[in-house]
């Protein structure tokens, strides 16, 4: 299904002159192997889709956009820290090969990107200005840091449903791309399947990991309960042994005494520790059966609750061993929902907890502002988690702000940038309107010892400049929860 070097030159004829001096306002990776650029140009905003696909390797444009991960992938959260606001400078076919070469002009100095679209060995190469290899979508890494020198040409079979088996369709207002809706009608059923497998793979890894750690956990406290199970008949233990203090001692090791509670009235020996008084013993049993009722109020409805979870997981493996699972959507401004009580319960509880600003980022992801020293105190040290991004404005006074991040997993560069606006924001900065803000992970913050609530001692950190962007304030602002 490779298309042919005649063919990507008839594209690239197409649509260089649509997107030449057009701007890179939005950069997706719906898939591992492909990567849509959203391009604004004047009166238009234009979708170019790059595939590096072994079955589906092409460039064109498109007027549907593929479902997105609620996580970008290195290669697509590279790109936006470097080429998002790009200005394309042109786009050219490489006669007689199927490489199709994007110069852009980045706030960094001029870079490029390589399409290569050689069906089993396609790719999409990141070029900086002195044309080295920073990144490939298929994470080559022989060619990273290398001269890029493109591939011997190959010969390459036509689509067999192609646009060279199909009569040419000329522009029309209607359709001003004909080629380009051709081959997304063409590989619009494979490309949607792709994606579908594509989720489904991601979702059950999820699913397993997750009815893994429940499974664990779940154990963990059924072994909890069994072992305060032993402790249910030491309330009668204690009483037994409170009717009879008078007449024990220390230095005991059992005591044999009537059973008040049986009516029968046998006799029952008890254990004691003889390095222990009387009074003592009897603490002891007390303080003991107090942890079987702790645990059967405590532990007994978190083991039905994760029963539950468990089963909410299964059911969906389940569907997705049947083939009757179907992703959720998402809107590029909100997190994916959650599928789990537990879930659930955690979003409540973090919504409770605090009267912080809250915002939500460009990839959906929650962002958390203290309001006063108190509130940064607790944000920092109460609400935030070991891995989560922890932001200031540097050696001036402001707010704390916490992005909230999956463990092992990076924030995308949008949601740095957000954070970073809102910590300059919300500081002494903000009537320059422009500062530096520094980020480190939560771990890496350590309370300042003497010093008031607040104040910090940081490691590890990194730091951005930013200025204050109206735009990408509102657009926090419309999507904050309070």
């Amino acid at each position: 299904m490779a298309l042919t070097a005649t063919e990507i030159g008839s594209i690239v004829q197409e649509l260089a002159p649509a997107l030449t001096e057009g701007w890179i306002q939005k950069i997706t990776q719906p898939l591992p192997d492909v990567v849509v650029f959203e391009v604004r140009v004047p009166g238009h905003t234009r979708r170019l889709l790059c595939s590096a696909h072994d079955e589906t390797a092409r460039l064109h444009l498109v007027h549907r956009s593929l479902p997105n991960p609620p996580t970008p992938p290195s290669f697509c959260q590279l790109l936006r820290a470097r080429i998002q606001g790009a200005r394309i400078d042109g786009i050219r076919h490489l006669a007689g090969d199927r490489i199709v070469r994007v110069d852009l002009m980045s706030r960094d100095g001029p870079v490029s990107l390589i399409a290569e679209l050689f069906g089993k060995h396609a790719d999409l190469l990141f070029l900086d200005a002195e044309e080295r290899v920073l990144a490939t979508i298929r994470h080559n890494k022989d060619r990273i840091g290398q001269t890029y020198c493109a591939p011997s040409p190959a010969p390459s079979r036509s689509l067999s449903q192609g646009i060279d088996k199909a009569p040419p369709t000329p522009p029309s207002d209607a359709e001003p791309f004909p080629l380009s809706a051709k081959l997304e009608t063409l590989y619009r059923e494979r490309e949607a399947e792709l994606s579908h497998l594509t989720q489904v793979r991601e979702r059950e890894s999820v699913l397993r990991k997750s009815l893994k750690k429940h499974l664990r956990r779940m154990a963990a406290l059924r072994r909890d309960l069994d072992q305060a199970a032993k402790y249910e008949p030491y309330a009668r233990y204690g009483e037994l042994l409170k009717a009879n203090l008078g007449s024990l001692k220390k230095g005991l090791t059992t005591v044999t005494v009537v059973d008040y509670y049986d009516d029968t009235l046998p006799e029952l020996t008890i254990p004691l520790d003889p390095t222990k008084a009387p009074q003592a013993n009897m603490d002891t049993y007390f303080a003991k059966y107090r942890k079987f009722v702790s645990a059967q109020r405590e532990i007994s409805p978190r083991v039905v609750a994760i029963e539950t979870e468990v089963q909410q997981l299964q059911a969906e493996l389940d569907a997705i061993k049947n083939g009757t699972w179907q992703p959720p959507t998402f809107d590029g401004h909100s997190a994916p929902c959650s599928t789990t009580r537990t879930d659930r319960r955690r979003a409540a509880v973090e919504e409770r907890r605090g009267p912080f600003r809250r915002f939500v980022s460009s990839d959906g992801l929650q962002i958390f502002v203290g309001r006063n020293a108190r509130e940064n105190d607790e944000l920092t040290f109460g609400l935030a988690k070991s891995e989560d991004l922890w932001l200031h404005a540097h050696a001036v006074p402001g707010s704390h702000v916490v992005v909230r991040l999956e463990k092992g997993t990076d924030p995308p560069p949008e949601t740095l940038r957000d954070a970073a606006t809102l910590a300059l924001l919300y500081s002494d900065l903000k009537k320059s309107g422009k500062g530096e803000v520094i980020y480190t992970r939560r771990k890496w913050v350590r309370k300042a010892k003497g010093q008031a609530p607040g104040a910090v001692t940081v490691t590890q950190e990194k730091a951005l400049y930013v200025t204050l962007d109206k735009r990408r304030l509102d657009a926090m602002k419309e999507r904050s929860h309070v």
